[in-house]
This record gives structure tokens, sequence and C-alpha cells, in this order.
């Protein structure tokens, strides 16, 4: 440096470090840069006697620019007003962190800590990112060698950072730290306790401090701190040596520290909340008191959506609330859970002498079912139950999820419940329907694809065929698109869950040849019912338009192909069903409207139950819905309506849900009553009367709080035709 010159040090984008000689005036200062110095802006000036006699200055002094992007190459600034200011040019090269810092150093000599504090008093207000946080580094460095090292990082379950080491000025209570690495700096406040440290060099003691999650970088990327310590700003640096906790180590290295700390009393609660954490075992078995806990199943589809039951002896009332957590997400689950009798759990604890003054209660409420959300970004990280007392101790039990699709979650949920029991109704409302609802979809996956033969999907518009293992022989229905003009020249897909296809992938191919069917054979992971199998063939096939089948429908006679084609063709672009019907002649399905007068069916099939001749009189008529099991569609309609739902358990809801939605992505819907196909319900292996209710009943209420908000303002075919 010398007179009349200043070097400048760029801070970060929108601040500059200016050093020079001279006296200028402390504090907030008029400045004018560049050329046109008539522009003024503000400033920050800190001064200092310079260490060493110079004949031409006695002063040094620091300020804070704010820059803006033409300032990058400023040539001259003016200290203070036109006439009277101090003009001085600009070095021709821009100094780094460490340059400037270590000529602050040198010409402020002892001064430099006060100096250096001011400037990081400045620097640390509004926003600090990492470029300023290393120039506030360099500053505090070269101020101050060495005050203190982090020897140890200790990693939490719920996101918080513990730290411990050394240092001078580490003051216990509350401190402002802002933590250097890659994580984007928070200047916050940490609790900090010290302790004696007799290994630390002279008048320094040892601390640990706790980083909230909000703050807290991961361990790795921590290089250091800045904080506010006895004597104004300092850093402490990561030791080369240091060590890593990982969360089920660190509560016992703050345990075995804490009692010689001393501190604020709400930073040494925090501690000894953090002493006490999660440490991957179960620890509610250890209370002193009558509480104890344990699950029967924890189930978590996509997205974190969990369902988990179980039971929580507490006839004494010490628990004041129970949460499931996973890292730093928490969720309240004994606001929300479904409380059933379990004098099961009551009857297992008799024998246990120090629960006997509990069992004059007759409560037998111990069994809940919770629906909760967490999120699933790191699936590895360990799921748990906290009780929290109200004594504020807490205790842990650990679960393990079993990974299933929502549909399979609820059903083996529901599955073990007594349908006598008189919590089901309210379970169905409070925790099934919204644990449905709130889940997203997963699409089925095609796992391999087989041609029996040629197979020319552009000669005329392929049959998609669902077969699930509900349909246990297909062999009838080929041999009546084998014996069908139509049908036997068109390709066909059959689209079967991949153990099925395993089993039955050979005599499937050779029954395609021997009745001279092209024939596509495909097989699908992750499906659940038929739909979920014509979205997977639509998948295997490239053409434009498809003709879906469920293996359950057997056609009423032949020609009904070359009608819905042709139907199809004069309606480009819309969705083309045929009636659906019973073995006695009646009807199954003919037609989904919209009926404003119901309020718990909004969508009504008009004619189920009929006599077929009811429709066989009625001409092409535009419907609210078509049905999928049997119909003529674009192939693309399925992913333009964003696919199946995968919140419904049973198959009626999920088909007309994709139909409505067909309707509101612009595709409209048709039923061509000349065109019959004979079927049944919609069966489940083992499902007796009872769960079959259960399971309409769910989704007929997931189906209305999806749908009748929505009906109710938009308008859709109504009437049924006269």
């Amino acid at each position: 440096m010398r007179s009349g010159r200043v070097v400048g040090c760029r801070v970060d984008e929108t601040t500059s470090l200016i050093i020079g000689l001279g006296r200028v005036t402390t504090g907030n200062v008029v400045v004018g840069v560049g050329e046109d110095q008539a522009v003024t802006r503000s400033l920050f000036v800190s001064e200092w006697r310079l260490a060493g006699s110079s004949p031409r200055a006695k002063h040094g002094f620091a300020a804070l620019l704010p820059v803006v992007g033409t300032d990058l190459a400023m040539t001259t600034i003016r200290f203070g007003e036109e006439e009277t200011g101090a003009r001085y040019i600009f070095a021709p090269r821009l100094a780094s962190a460490e340059e400037t810092a270590a000529l602050v150093a040198e010409s402020a000599g002892s001064q430099s800590a006060a100096v250096i504090d001011r400037l990081v008093d400045v620097l640390m207000v509004g926003n600090v990112n990492r470029r300023r946080l290393l120039t506030i580094t360099a500053l505090l460095q070269a101020a101050h060698a060495s005050d203190g090292f982090v020897e140890l990082i200790g990693e939490s379950h719920d996101g918080a950072t513990f730290l411990q080491g050394w240092s001078r000025s580490m003051a216990p209570g509350p401190c402002r730290v802002s933590v250097v690495g890659n994580a984007t700096p928070v200047v916050e406040e940490c609790g900090i306790a010290i302790f004696p440290r007799p290994d630390a060099p002279d008048s320094a003691s040892g601390f640990v401090g706790l980083l909230e999650a909000n703050q807290a970088a991961r361990a790795l990327d921590i290089e250091g701190l800045v904080y506010r310590g006895r004597a104004g700003w300092r850093y402490a640096a990561v030791h080369p040596r240091k060590r890593i906790a990982g969360p089920l180590e660190t509560p016992e290295h703050i345990r075995s520290i804490l009692l010689r700390t001393h501190s604020a009393p709400d930073v040494l609660l925090s501690l000894r909340a953090a002493a006490n954490s999660f440490e991957g075992k179960e620890t509610v078995s250890s209370l002193p008191y009558p509480v104890r806990m344990g699950t029967d199943n924890t189930f978590e589809a996509d997205g974190g959506n969990l369902l988990v039951s179980g039971w929580l002896y507490d006839p004494d009332d010490h628990v004041a609330a129970v949460r499931l957590r996973r890292r730093e997400a928490a969720a309240r689950v004994d606001e929300r859970w479904t409380r059933l009798d379990r004098p099961d759990v009551t009857d297992s604890f008799n024998d246990q002498q120090h629960f006997a003054p509990s069992l004059r209660s007759e409560q037998h409420a111990h069994g809940f079912i919770a629906h909760a959300h967490l999120p699933s970004e790191d699936s590895g990280a360990p799921l748990y139950f906290e009780l929290t007392l109200r004594d504020s101790r807490r205790a842990f039990l650990p679960v393990k999820p079993t990974r299933v699709s929502p549909r399979l979650a609820a059903l083996r949920q529901i599955g073990s419940i007594d349908p006598a029991n008189c919590a089901l109704p309210a379970i169905i409302d409070t925790q099934i329907v919204p644990f449905l609802s709130e889940t997203g979809r997963s699409a089925p996956v095609i796992d391999a694809i087989l041609d029996a033969g040629s197979f020319d999907q552009e000669s005329s518009p392929p049959i998609v065929i669902g077969a699930g293992e509900t349909e246990e022989n297909i062999s009838p229905l080929l041999a009546l698109l084998a014996l069908d003009p139509e049908t036997r020249r068109a390709p066909i897909v059959i689209a079967m869950p991949a153990e099925r296809y395993r089993r039955q992938a050979a005599r499937l191919r050779e029954l395609a040849r021997f009745y001279r069917l092209s024939a596509r054979l495909v097989s699908v992971k992750g499906t659940a019912d038929f739909y979920d199998l014509l979205e997977a063939g639509t998948q295997a096939l490239s053409c434009e338009t498809v003709v879906s089948l469920s293996a359950s429908l057997i056609p009423h006679g032949t020609g009904w192909y070359g009608k819905l084609l042709s139907t199809a063709a004069t309606l480009k672009g819309s969705v083309v069903s045929p009636v659906l019907t019973y073995e006695d002649h009646s009807i199954r399905w003919a037609g989904s409207w919209i009926d404003d007068g119901n309020c718990d069916e909004p969508v009504v099939g008009r004619y189920t139950g009929y006599p077929l001749k009811a429709v066989t009189g009625m001409t092409l008529t535009r419907i609210a819905a078509a049905s999928l099991e049997c119909c003529v569609m674009p192939r693309d309609a399925l992913v333009r309506a964003g696919g199946f739902s995968g919140g419904y358990l049973g198959a009626q809801e999920k088909g007309l849900d994709l139909g409505l939605r067909l309707s509101r992505s612009g595709i409209d819907s048709y039923l061509l009553p000349s065109v019959q196909m004979w079927g049944c319900d919609d069966a489940r292996d083992g499902d007796g009367p009872a769960m079959a209710a259960l399971v309409e009943e769910i989704d007929r209420k997931i189906f209305k709080s999806q749908w009748a908000p929505v009906l109710a303002v938009e308008k859709h075919p109504k009437r049924r035709p006269a």
C-alpha cells in the first residue's frame, strides 16, 4: 500500500473491501466511485493508526463498499463530499481475501483484532453467503492465528449436529454462529456449554454445542465455525483429525460430558434432551412406570405414506405425546390415531406385580391404528416411535416398515380387524380412506414380451386382453376369438401378471399358434387388477387405436369387433363401450350418468339389474364415463388422463374414476347398446361377503371425496335416454 492508492478485494457479488493509507472519517461515509463521481453512495469505514512510522501517512483505513455490476472496472474513488473529499486511485489488480487480511494485520499491528472485529460485525449482517464467509474466515485467521478447534462432530436422527472441541473465546450460553462449509451459511444462535479441559492450551476450555437442523450441514462438509465469543468474532477450524460420530453414537458422547458442563439452563436442557435421543434400541420397557408399547403392522407405501397398528399400555396416563419419526421429520400420531379395545394387552400384564396398581382400571382401548406421512428421501434412515412422558423424559421403539402397495397394505390391515369391532367405521373413515386417498400411484412395469408368430399391430386395431389371476382359463375366450372371422385376423395382446406369465406363457403361445391367432404375450409386474394389465398392454403397442377386453367377459355373438370399430371411426378420438350383461340376460352395466340429486352416489349406472331388452332399442348414446373392461379408445388415452388411480381397493370405482378423467381430458364417451358382452362382477380369491362389502364401502367413500366437489360444478351427460 502507498499513499493515494487503495487496494480492492471482492468480498462477494454485492460488497467490496477497500484498504488504503490516509485519514478518512470513520462510520458511514458518502463516497463517489468511478468517472461519474456525482453519483454517490454510503459505505462503512474503519480506521487505525499505522503500526510503523511513515513520512506520508500516519493512518490506515478499511472500507466496505456496496457494489453493482458496473463497479468491476472502477478506477477511482472519492471519500467525502466532492469539494472536500480525499481522492484515491485503485491498484490495477484486485487482491485476494488472504492478501487483504495480511495487509490489514501488518499495517494495524495490535489494533488489527479490533479493526477486523468491526468489519466482521458489518459483514455478518444480511445475506451471508459462502464467498463472504470465506472472506470473514481469512480476516479472523489473520487477526487470531488459532482460537481453538472442533474435534468431534456428532450426527443425530433429528437433523441436529453436536460439536465438541476447545476454544479460548467461547462463552457459555446462546452464541451467534455460522458454519463454514458447503451448505448455504445461516447465522443463528447456538447453545454453547463449556467444561474444564486440562489438556487444552492455557486460558482455553472445552466446549460443546448443538446446531439445529435448519443450520446444520453434513458432518463431512463442516470446515469450521465463525462465532461471536467473549471478546468479539472468532474462527474455530475443524481439526484435521476430527472424529465424526454417527446418530447411534452421539447420545453417549453427550452423556459422557454433560455432568461437567455449565451454561444457561435452557442450553443444558437442550443438551440433556439430545443425550436422551434415539440410539437405535427400544427403551420403552426400561421406563419406571406402567408404560409399554408394541406394534402389529407397519406398512409403508410410495412417498413415505405409512399405515401403522399396535398397542400402547398406559393406564395411568403418563404419556403426553406419541410421535413417529424418521430423521428430522415427525408425525404426532396420538392426535390422529383411532383406538380400539385390546383386552389381550391388559391380560398379558396380570402376572406382573409392578403393574398391579393400574389394573383397577376397566379401560381396554389399548390398541391403535394410525395413518402418517413422513418424507422418504432417505429410505435407509431408521423409523421409530418416540414417547414423550409428562415428566419430559423420552422413550423409543424402533419399527421396521414393510414396503407394499397401498392397496395391499389397506387390505391386510382391515383383514386383521374383526368386522364386528365397533371401532371399524372410525378406522375406515379416519385412517384407511385418508391413507389410500393420499397415496400416489405406482405404474405397472412390463417385464417381458413374447410374440406368438408374426404380430402386425398396424393391420387392424389390436385387442388388449387383461388376464389376471382370477381368470384361471382363458382358452374358451381365445377359441371364441378364433371362431369370429373379424377377430381371427386381429392382433391380440394378452397382458398377465409376471407369475402367471412364468407358468402359462409357453402353453398360451402354443394355443395361439393352434388357433392361428396373431398374439403378443406381455408379462407385467406391480399389477392389482385388469386395469393395470390394460395399461401395461397398451404400453407394449405403438398403434393409434386399441380395443380393451377383460378376460372375464365373453362376446355375445360374432361381429362385435367390427361394430365397435365402425362406430368409433365416426367419432374420432372417442371411447365407445358395449353393454355388459349377466348370464341371465340382466344388465350389469349400460352407461354411467351424473346424478345431481344423489350426494351419496354422484355417478350412477341407471339400468343395472334391468332386463337386457330395456336397452336393446336404444341408439348410440353419449355417457359420462365409459366402461374400460371392453371399449374402443385411442391408445394414448390412458397417458393423457394420467393413468389409473392407485388409491382404490376394487375395480368398479377405479374404472369409473379413469372414465371420468378421460371425459375431463376432452375424450368423449359413448354407449353402443347393439353390442353386448357377458360377464360377472369382479371377484377376489378368499374374499368373503364382509370383506367385499368393506372394499365397496371404502372405494365409494374415496370416489365421493374426490369427485363429488368436481361434478357439482362441471357439466356432463346427466339424463338417461328416453
